[in-house]
């Protein structure tokens, strides 16, 4: 399975309560404030990107926690977009 490094920016900060629940449900993310900015940079296996996210987003949301955007890095998106053509080459399919 692939890693996958994506951000969560969140509505709201958390108390050290809040804090101990988010990590009580996931080991792979870091919450932080920077700049004001509540945020959650998560390291996430999974085979896919958006089964990552996904599962992040469940998991932050049972924590009570709403998020307003999810960031990636653009080096991640050009990555992303190499293995997609890669894999089109493969299968003999062009977009």
């Amino acid at each position: 399975m692939k890693v996958h490094e994506f951000t969560l920016i969140l509505t709201a900060d958390s108390n050290e309560e809040e804090s101990d629940r988010l990590y009580s449900i996931f080991d792979d993310g870091t919450l932080a404030t920077i700049a004001g900015v509540p945020q959650i940079h998560f390291h996430r296996e999974a085979p896919l990107l958006e089964g990552a996210i996904g599962s992040a987003l469940v998991n932050v949301r049972k924590a009570g926690f709403d998020v307003v955007r999810v960031e990636i890095e653009p080096k991640v998106v050009a990555q992303g977009i190499q293995v997609f053509q890669a894999e089109q080459q493969l299968h003999g399919t062009t977009t």
